[in-house]
């Protein structure tokens, strides 16, 4: 297969953790036969600085003519600190998500066993957990009206949801329970918002239509709990776009680290994967970020083009890696690996995954040398 995919590093560590998605998709290309072409443009505070655009229209472009974009990470604390700012990076994420159509952001949450003590909650708690969030990624209040008064003492933020809207990330929601447990979990605040009690409606609705998936409804202060109380009761989350935000960086955690989730945003025409961590400013330039989560955003990618062996692939090497100990240090305080060695080590068991004949051997790994170019 031949791909054309766009690259946007972005901000703080987003070149690094992109940088290993890539060396892994490189391992891809020559363990399968298949052809990808990278073309890379900035975005984010690094677009700002260049351009004063978060998301200069070459990198929209470039884009639109890309079959996927791989997406690394956006934010600088200059304009974190700097309410008054008028133009912030996030902007530009937000642009980019409205112009490509990505209505539906999917944030899968999964324990990894060998790091279940890493994580903050009791192993009983979080044993078995492995559900999908479906957020609604172009609507609601963060793309509503902003209102300010000319005092600056009164604000507001409209949220407003149409049924197509609700309609078309349902359905994804609905066949997505069909292929994992047949368990859908609407989250809102139907008590209070009108624009909660919709969702309720249409969803309720279109459940009719997927008579095998089982349908239930959580308030979101209740989900947010029952997400720490007992994360394996739930399947498939659908919910809409401030409340997905929230409770898929609560979710984040459970595993241990923010470092390990991947996620896809996808729309009728186009997809985008990225990492659900943050720029992380603190960790820039000092090969420590985990770029777990991007490489697994990368098979995100593979699959959304139904490349599921090739995906399968980048897993079992996640997977290989977790189980040796080759992470970084905010799984391992201890570690002594960086981003770049656990990035070639994955890579590396993806052209070649036996045990005995490796082509980087633990001895080569710790120097930190790699047999892919």
């Amino acid at each position: 297969m031949n791909l054309n995919i766009a690259l946007l590093p972005g901000d703080g560590i987003g070149p690094e953790v992109i940088d290993q998605a890539v060396k892994c998709l490189q391992a891809v290309e020559e363990t399968f036969n298949h052809t990808f072409v990278y073309k890379e443009a900035s975005v984010g505070a690094i677009a700002i600085d260049k351009t004063g655009n978060p998301l200069p229209e070459k990198t929209l472009q470039l884009c639109k003519d890309a079959d996927a974009v791989l997406f690394g990470s956006i934010g600088d604390p200059k304009y974190d600190n700097d309410p008054s700012a008028k133009v912030r990076p996030e902007q530009g994420l937000l642009k980019l998500r409205r112009e490509l159509g990505l209505y539906t952001n999917i944030r899968p949450v999964k324990v990894f066993p060998t790091l279940i003590a890493k994580s903050p909650l009791k192993e009983e708690i979080i044993s078995g957990t492995d559900f999908t969030i479906y957020r609604e990624l172009t609507g609601g209040i963060y793309f509503g009206e902003k209102k300010l008064n000319a005092e600056g003492t009164v604000a507001s933020d409209l949220c407003e949801y149409s049924e197509k809207e609700i309609s078309r990330i349902a359905h994804l929601a609905f066949k997505a329970a069909k292929n994992r447990r047949n368990k859908l979990t609407l989250v809102d605040k139907a008590n209070v918002l009108e624009s909660s009690r919709l969702w309720r409606k249409v969803v309720t609705k279109i459940g009719e239509s997927y008579p095998e998936v089982q349908l239930d409804f959580l308030f979101v202060d209740n989900a947010a709990m029952q997400i720490i109380l007992n994360p394996s009761q739930f399947d498939v989350v659908l919910t809409e776009n401030m409340f997905g935000d929230i409770i898929s960086d609560e979710g984040s955690v459970i595993g241990g680290s923010i470092g390990l989730l991947a996620s896809a945003s996808v729309g009728d025409e186009n997809a985008l994967f990225e990492p659900i961590h943050g720029s992380y400013p603190q960790a820039k330039g000092k090969d420590i970020a985990n770029p777990v989560a991007s490489i697994l955003s990368a098979a995100m990618l593979l699959e959304h083009f139904q490349l599921f062996e090739e995906a399968m692939a980048v897993r079992e090497a996640v997977d290989k890696a977790l189980e040796k100990g080759i992470v970084t240090p905010d799984l391992d305080v201890n570690s002594s690996y960086g981003t770049n060695h656990v990035g070639d080590f994955i890579a590396n068991n993806i052209v070649d995954s036996s045990d005995d004949d490796l082509n980087m051997n633990d001895e080569n790994i710790g120097l930190g040398k790699s047999t892919i170019i």
